[in-house]
């Protein structure tokens, strides 16, 4: 167990059976749910076992189940002969929070020698049709690993803009330090979930760590889902004007 991070009444503990790969691939809860949607899909295509959870205590949460059985609502999973360990946020951290779930993250990986982080994000901006891509902020150390020379055209740079939640807080800490941190970004739509957009960011992350993703049956996958996710996304949408950022600048 990782020590807890706190704010207030929010307290997060990290609890895991293995020890993590060298990266963790994350996806939270979002507008669209492309994020999300892409590493639950990497669980289900790459055949994943849980090997851990985030607990949150004094934050309203969600206990989600399948086939009868409850499970945490942010949890992480590994397989033996993969570098890649998956973070799947289902729960909806408010921005005023995101910073010690944050935290929580970031003293686990500190502590279990994580060497990156990379999330997978749609947002909501305005974009034109070849805007229709993913596109990529990171640190620096992250970059020089990752898109020197020919693989920088298989995913571009974000133009401006900013972060903010939990992806502003993770990379805030790349930024000072040794941690390599991206956040894949794509334009995403009010549908839940955005299939277009978890396609794409499937392809950036298939494009930079070769992990083996087949795409096909993606839609399928999406359908079986829809009605959890569009839940999920009713939620997302009942937040206070106050718990979720005012606006989203992306060029």
């Amino acid at each position: 167990m990782a020590d807890p991070s706190t704010d207030g009444g929010a307290t997060f503990h990290v609890d895991t059976r293995t020890e993590p790969a060298a990266t963790v691939l994350a996806g939270f809860s979002g507008f669209g749910l492309a994020g999300l949607t892409a590493v639950d899909y990497l669980v289900d295509h790459l055949e994943l076992e849980q090997t851990g959870h985030i607990r949150a205590e004094g934050l309203p949460t969600i206990t989600p189940f399948q086939e009868g059985k409850p499970r945490y609502p942010t949890r992480l999973y590994s397989r033996s002969d993969l570098d890649v360990t998956v973070l799947v946020g289902e729960l909806l951290v408010p921005v005023p929070i995101a910073e010690p779930f944050s935290n929580a993250i970031l003293d686990w990986t500190g502590s279990k020698g994580v060497e990156e982080i990379a999330v997978l994000s749609g947002v909501p901006f305005p974009h034109g049709p070849n805007d229709h891509r993913a596109f990529y902020v990171a640190s620096d150390d992250y970059v020089a690993d990752h898109f020197s020379g020919d693989a920088a055209a298989d995913v571009p740079p974000m133009g401006a803009g900013f972060l903010d939640g939990t992806n502003a807080a993770l990379m805030a800490r790349g930024m000072e330090s040794d941690l390599g941190v991206g956040v894949y970004v794509t334009p995403v739509h009010a549908l839940a979930p955005d299939v277009e957009a978890t396609i794409r960011l499937l392809d950036a992350a298939e494009s930079v760590y070769g992990l083996g993703i087949d795409t096909d049956p993606l839609q399928e996958f999406a359908e079986e889902v829809q009605q959890y996710y569009q839940n999920l996304a009713d939620r997302f949408e009942e937040q206070s004007e106050e718990e979720q950022p005012l606006d989203r600048m992306y060029m």
